[in-house]
């Protein structure tokens, strides 16, 4: 069984985590700057076995996308074009970065490391991914 990859897309910076092998655990794996990501990725594909990768859906609190939203299918049409064997799956990311502050906080994490914004988008990521370990199938 393969790992499952999490993206949290962001215009500048897109956090990662991924699962261990048996699907088990959700941890953070890095933050890259957006315009890397496809070369990372590809990167981790050819050291990784990744059967699935999820994708945050970023939707207002009307249910409309987000402004971010455009920018996210056009990277999701060249992964998929590079990539095409592995699966793509959507988890709906409103409140994730509110979560990951809130998770900093109560793990102690001090002041100048709560604004760390790349640790934020790597934790919104990780979970993005629990998430989606987390639905009933």
């Amino acid at each position: 069984m393969g790992r499952i990859l999490a993206i949290d897309y962001g215009l500048k910076r897109t956090g990662l985590a991924v699962t261990d092998p048996d699907r088990i655990i959700a941890s953070g794996l890095t933050t890259v700057a957006t315009h890397t990501l496809l070369n990372f990725i590809s990167g981790y594909l050819a050291k990784e076995q990744v059967d699935e990768i999820v994708v945050g859906l970023p939707v207002q609190m009307n249910n409309t996308p987000s402004e971010t939203e455009p920018h996210i299918r056009g990277f999701l049409k060249k992964l998929g074009k590079k990539h095409p064997q592995i699966p793509v799956r959507r988890v709906d990311e409103r409140f994730t970065s509110k979560m990951a502050q809130q998770s900093m906080l109560d793990g102690g994490l001090k002041k100048t490391q709560r604004q760390n914004k790349a640790l934020v988008d790597e934790i919104s990521a990780t979970i993005i991914l629990q998430t989606y370990l987390n639905k009933p199938f």
